[in-house]
């Protein structure tokens, strides 16, 4: 069995996670990473995406609209700009997110800042789909 570490996931309207978990996948800056305790200590910028945390009573998911992630290795903190637990999200919440990043999507100048925001559309098109089925 897999050694566990501490997990919390704080956005500024509250600590969505602050559990303890075996396994956390991070959408980071330079590639989404998975983290296990004894992890090296590393600090990413977080894009647009998905957190999965392992924990014992099953996975948890938590959409994150970027942030920070901080990682040691016997914990992993992330401060989020925004982000929600997908199994808790109202799907019109979803919808408004997904009209927002294709509003961004229309604004970016640069070629990373639209690989950013498709990556992120997609998340929310997979998340909106999940919730209609």
């Amino acid at each position: 069995m897999a050694a566990n570490f501490k997990f919390e996931l704080v956005s500024p309207e509250r600590i969505l996670v602050s559990a303890d978990v075996s396994e956390v996948l991070l959408p980071g800056a330079d590639g989404d990473f998975t983290v296990l305790a004894g992890h090296a200590p590393v600090v990413s910028t977080l894009l647009p995406g998905t957190v999965r945390a392992v924990m014992a009573d099953g996975i948890k998911r938590i959409y994150v609209h970027g942030g920070l992630a901080e990682v040691s290795p016997s914990s992993v903190t992330i401060l989020a700009e925004r982000a929600f637990i997908t199994d808790e999200v109202d799907p019109r919440q979803l919808e408004k997110d997904l009209a927002e990043a294709e509003t961004a999507l229309k604004a970016a100048d640069d070629d990373t800042a639209r690989l950013h925001v498709n990556r992120a559309i997609q998340e929310l098109k997979a998340l909106v789909d999940a919730k209609r089925s």
